[in-house]
């Protein structure tokens, strides 16, 4: 006999990226958006330097201690993310925002594709698909990532070595390795825990 969902199945992408940088994954329904956060951090390789929030029905939800201390007169609130958890979203086909890097603005679409009965009560978010690599940490938003494409991709250009060097001597946009963001996935609420900071570099053949 199935019970109420313990799982859900989400997509995550990045606006304004083309192609789209996407990710598909299952998170238990128990966790709460700050839990969330962290998931989306690991499952696009995010570092998790910069401020995010969550903007839910024209409601944003963030970390509610740093919100206040960053806001000025006039600023809508920020609740608790923690206060919302994934449980609370009854309905396949919903829709949320998650934006990360206030500076650069990386702006992603949150759609809840299903909600899950797992046998067993699940204890990890898991990566299930996704593709491309999400722009680098810093690139400078929309505009500077797409420079950052032209430069990485000529190198006759003036910028190119030390570019390469910038983004750590290897940059594929095409990039995807679904066993790699699923252990990060997996690992995404560890403390302290280590993920590599730049994409692996080819094999030489």
């Amino acid at each position: 006999m199935f019970g109420p969902p313990n799982a859900v199945r989400l997509r995550v992408s990045i606006n304004e990226v083309k192609p789209v940088v996407w990710r598909r994954l299952i998170v238990p329904s128990e966790w709460n958006l700050d839990q969330l956060h962290l998931v989306i951090q690991a499952a696009f390789n995010w570092w998790n330097y910069h401020v995010h929030e969550f903007d839910i029905g024209g409601l944003r939800y963030g970390d509610a201690v740093e919100a206040s201390e960053a806001s000025a007169v006039g600023d809508p609130e920020v609740f608790d993310e923690r206060a919302v958890r994934l449980r609370d979203f009854r309905n396949a086909g919903t829709t949320f925002k998650y934006l990360y890097d206030f500076g650069d603005g990386w702006h992603h679409t949150v759609e809840i594709e299903e909600l899950l009965f797992l046998e067993g009560v699940p204890r990890q978010a898991t990566c299930i698909d996704g593709a491309r690599a999400r722009p680098p940490e810093d690139v400078g938003g929309i505009p500077g990532y797409e420079r950052f494409l032209e430069v990485i991709g000529d190198p006759k250009d003036p910028e190119h070595r030390e570019t390469k060097r910038w983004c750590g001597g290897h940059f594929d946009p095409e990039w995807f390795d679904l066993a790699t963001v699923d252990k990060d996935v997996r690992s995404a609420l560890t403390p302290n825990v280590k993920r590599k900071l730049h994409q692996p570099k080819p094999k030489k053949p």
